[in-house]
């Protein structure tokens, strides 16, 4: 049956091209169209924990519920000893303490809100790359009254490297204080509403302007994202129970889980378009050929072949159709994401966003396989009910068309 099924699918040749062609055209576009979607959320979740989040977020317990009305009652006192009981961790490659403030900027002439972190400038710059400095330089690391500007507030307030500004706010007891700084560069993240109200100052000078020694979070940085879920856990195990919170990036990242969601539905939807394109393609060809052959299956069932032996042989030629089909999809497929990475797509800020980027295509296994197994599938399920047709014929209907 097999050797026969195999010496029919090449017996037609130009019929058996255009089937493969459809197959491998589906195959194809779910596989460039799977990587092209899996690196946009790559790079969007790459930058989200490089320029913000980090991939864990240590607070006091508290802190998330509370933590908006009294943002001071809820501070970690003592960070470096929460950091030295989770150093040992597996995958870690920083932990990095932050001050987070709103206040007052002013230009002399003109006073925005703002929303401000204090930094350990050292620890940051040895992992986050994805913030882009559109003019002046980073804050250096043992520098005092260092300010960086997102690049919307810097606009608002004609503020540029070299100019001075102060920050005004209300500290923990209730007073005011000031500081002066120097504007040393303008920043730029994925996000245009982060930088439209972001500064960045060292987390010596936050503490100083709030008047006090203690830190709002612990973020940690990590070796690899995949890692992130495990190290979670067993940050939770090797902390106090109930003293502390800690959240993951996609708990914390809205704009990013939203995004996903979005583009994993459009996806599902491309994929059944895909899907349907192959099965009318296919079917198409499979009832050319059915048509064209309904003689040769008069003949079989004339000489005693029975109806199932015709659906055997015409199943067993579209299943090796659909192998050698969804197989060079695959090839094809992952050569030209293979091509398409090396000159990479130049893309436009997405909503919500402040630059483009340059798209790749990544080969995701997962992504394969599941091409091929719509190839497959949708290749059987084409030839199907042509074959089952072609089984219950009349013989002496079939025979007619010799």
């Amino acid at each position: 049956m097999w050797r026969l099924a195999w010496r029919n699918v090449f017996r037609h040749r130009m019929r058996t091209a255009l089937t493969l062609a459809a197959i491998m055209f589906g195959v194809t576009a779910l596989i460039v169209t799977g990587g092209f979607v899996e690196d946009t959320l790559v790079q969007l979740r790459e930058s989200t924990i490089q320029s913000q989040l980090g991939h864990l977020q240590i607070y006091q317990a508290g802190f998330l519920k509370s933590g908006r009305l009294a943002p001071f009652k809820y501070m970690i006192e003592k960070p470096e000893n929460v950091a030295a009981q989770l150093r040992n961790l597996p995958n870690i490659i920083e932990i990095m303490p932050r001050i987070t403030f709103s206040g007052l900027l002013s230009n002399s002439r003109t006073t925005v809100g703002i929303i401000g972190e204090g930094l350990d400038i050292a620890k940051e710059a040895r992992w986050a790359h994805a913030l882009k400095l559109l003019s002046g330089r980073q804050i250096s690391p043992k520098g005092r009254y260092e300010i960086l500007l997102g690049q919307g507030i810097a606009q608002s307030l004609k503020l540029k490297p070299g100019d001075r500004t102060t920050i005004l706010l209300n500290t923990p007891g209730g007073a005011l204080n000031s500081l002066d700084f120097e504007v040393v560069g303008v920043f730029q993240t994925f996000s245009k509403d982060y930088d439209d109200r972001a500064v960045r100052i060292t987390l010596d000078d936050a503490q100083e302007l709030l008047g006090t020694t203690a830190v709002h979070k612990l973020v940690i940085a990590l070796k690899d994202t995949v890692t992130t879920d495990i190290v979670a856990d067993q940050a939770r195990q090797a902390l106090a129970q109930g003293t502390f919170e800690i959240r993951t990036w996609h708990e914390l990242a809205d704009f990013y889980t939203k995004a996903a969601d979005l583009y994993k539905r459009y996806f599902v939807v491309l994929k059944l378009i895909v899907l349907a394109l192959v099965l009318l393609g296919v079917a198409n060809t499979v009832n050319l050929t059915i048509y064209q052959r309904t003689g040769e299956f008069g003949t079989l069932r004339a000489v005693g072949n029975r109806g199932s032996m015709i659906f055997r042989l015409l199943f067993s030629e579209y299943l090796l159709v659909a192998l050698l089909g969804s197989f060079g999809g695959v090839v094809f497929g992952v050569l030209l994401a293979l091509l398409i990475s090396l000159i990479g797509i130049p893309m436009p800020p997405m909503p919500n966003t402040n630059r483009g980027y340059t798209a790749l295509i990544q080969v995701v296994p997962l992504e394969v396989a599941q091409a091929f197994v719509v190839g497959l599938v949708a290749t059987l399920g084409a030839a199907y009910f042509p074959a089952r047709r072609a089984s219950r014929i009349a013989v002496i209907e079939a025979l007619r068309h010799n």
